[in-house]
């Protein structure tokens, strides 16, 4: 009989759907993430086709710096849930940087929650404005005169998914704490 130790043996019950949830928010927050890099590319396509419009063939297109602005937004609001995934914000880790590995998901679940509130007054907010948005089918005063429905609408499902990963690393220092792997 092989004897494991309980972060190599698989969570059963209550921690086996837990698991099951930090690896499924988890994904779709590596998905989100990857898909906003890829944002970079088409940001870059827009700005060089305005510059040659502009510049070689003196055709400014109104609308490329404005598209450029909401990719970035884009690009930010989705590259959230990827950041809080893999621990990449930042901290000061002066103190940090010595606790030991339970010690620093001791703080971590502290400091978790202060962000679980934050990001539901962002979401309450954001909610809020979507709903404004689609009630006035309010535009960007310009030229252009773009809707800002689809970027007030990612705004709130990338708050969603941010609060997911939030809830997913609380499950995860739980789980340090125990002793356990998720």
């Amino acid at each position: 009989m092989n004897v494991e130790s309980a972060a190599q043996r698989k969570p059963e019950g209550v921690w086996g759907g837990i698991a099951r949830y930090v690896r499924f928010v988890d994904r779709i927050s590596d998905y989100v993430g990857y898909l906003a890099a890829s944002l970079i590319f088409m940001m870059g396509g827009v700005l060089i086709f305005d510059a040659i419009t502009r510049n070689l063939l003196k055709m400014p297109v109104h609308w490329a710096v404005e598209l450029t602005q909401f990719t970035l937004a884009a690009y930010y609001f989705m590259g959230g849930p990827f950041t809080l995934k893999n621990n990449e914000h930042v901290r000061m880790d002066l103190w940090y940087s010595t606790l030991t590995e339970r010690g620093k998901a001791k703080v971590d679940l502290v400091t978790v929650w202060c962000l679980i509130f934050y990001l539901a007054v962002l979401l309450t907010g954001s909610i809020s404005s979507l709903q404004y948005a689609i009630a006035t089918n309010e535009k960007r005063f310009s030229i252009w005169n773009p809707s800002v429905i689809p970027i007030k609408a990612l705004l709130t499902a990338c708050l969603v998914l941010m609060l997911l990963q939030a809830f997913s690393l609380v499950c995860k220092h739980i789980a340090t704490l125990r002793g356990e792997k998720l």
